[in-house]
């Protein structure tokens, strides 16, 4: 009974309705968590089905974080769930983790894992973190003291953010669907011994899990000699912001809207082998492998559109022609790219 009364005073904020966002929401609602916040700003599309249980074929189109309220809601409406409809970044990631008690990363992007774990180490918030890539998942437990007292976080693990283009995530690598499920649970689980009390939570520890051959291992983590304490001034200029001041995202509907102004430039930086394939005369290929060429030479062209299959890549690309041309030349990426706006090519 003590362990259930705790479970209903606890408030905890899952970031990312996505594949680990689904499981560990319906098991948090199903042990009788009280307050949960369900932070994510993205609609449900058909290639999230495989792997986000909380939504169906007629869900496409709609807020992850309105689907997932009603179907949460229906397995137990004692829970109280507040809904987070944006994307979390420096300027609310404050505001939005000091009203819970406990945080669930769930996100697939490492800009976002960085600062959820600055606000976090900044808040003195407990972080659970779980990632998944292929066959193989991530979970660990942050800034939460062990029994020496010893607390670490995601930079003790990872003192430096890679950049956008050297690990790709869920769209560009692939996941198996049911991993996330798994991940997702264990990371449900993780928060409900934080909860209760009970058993052995992964402390400063990093469990690795491979559904392949179904081993998994553990990392113990110590404070890192290369992490410096953060304060709220490093979180509000956090890369993860100052980098979309350097380029434009956009749907395909402003692409095609810009392609029709005089010196504009549609890039497709896919590699050449890849599908489906574009129109030459209206969209020019150029690989991410043969783009610093590209990059380096005098481009005459005010606009420039650049394109992927996921829109991953041509944001690192977007983010290299700033580094070289600044503000002076009008960048954008397509949002989601080809795989999403499949019907305007």
């Amino acid at each position: 009974m003590e362990s259930q009364q705790r479970l209903a005073d606890a408030k905890v904020l899952v970031i990312g309705a996505g594949g680990l966002g689904c499981p560990a929401l319906q098991y948090l609602v199903a042990a009788g968590v009280g307050c949960i916040g369900v932070a994510d700003h993205d609609v449900v599309e058909l290639s999230n089905l495989q792997r986000q249980v909380l939504y169906g074929i007629d869900d496409i189109g709609l807020l992850k974080v309105d689907v997932a309220a009603k179907r949460l809601q229906q397995m137990n409406p004692e829970s109280k769930l507040i809904l987070h409809p944006t994307s979390i970044n420096k300027n609310n990631v404050i505001e939005i983790i000091s009203n819970y008690n406990l945080i669930f990363d769930g996100t697939d992007n490492f800009e976002s894992r960085y600062l959820i774990n600055d606000a976090c180490t900044l808040l003195k918030k407990s972080l659970v973190f779980a990632a998944v890539s292929g066959f193989e998942g991530q979970i660990a437990v942050f800034n939460t003291p062990d029994e020496q007292k010893t607390i670490t976080n995601y930079r003790d693990l990872f003192p430096v953010q890679p950049n956008a283009n050297e690990i790709p995530n869920c769209a560009e690598n692939g996941v198996l669907g049911v991993l996330p499920g798994i991940i997702g649970t264990m990371a449900a689980g993780e928060i409900v011994k934080l909860i209760t009390g009970i058993g052995k939570p992964l402390i400063n520890k990093l469990l690795h899990y491979n559904l392949l051959n179904q081993e998994q291992y553990e990392i113990n983590i110590s404070p890192s000699d290369e992490y410096k304490q953060v304060t709220a001034s490093d979180l509000m200029n956090n890369t993860a912001e100052s980098v979309l001041s350097s380029y434009t995202e956009i749907d395909a509907e402003s692409m095609l809207e810009l392609s029709k102004k005089k010196s504009t430039l549609l890039i497709d930086v896919r590699e050449r082998h890849e599908f489906p394939k574009l129109n030459p005369t209206t969209y020019q290929q150029i690989p991410m492998s043969e783009f610093d060429v590209f990059a380096a030479s005098d481009i005459v062209a005010d606009n420039i559109i650049l394109l992927c299959q996921h829109g991953i890549r041509s944001v690192a690309a977007a983010e290299k022609l700033h580094s070289i041309y600044g503000d002076s030349k009008k960048i954008y990426s397509l949002k989601g790219g080809i795989a999403k706006w499949r019907n305007h090519f």
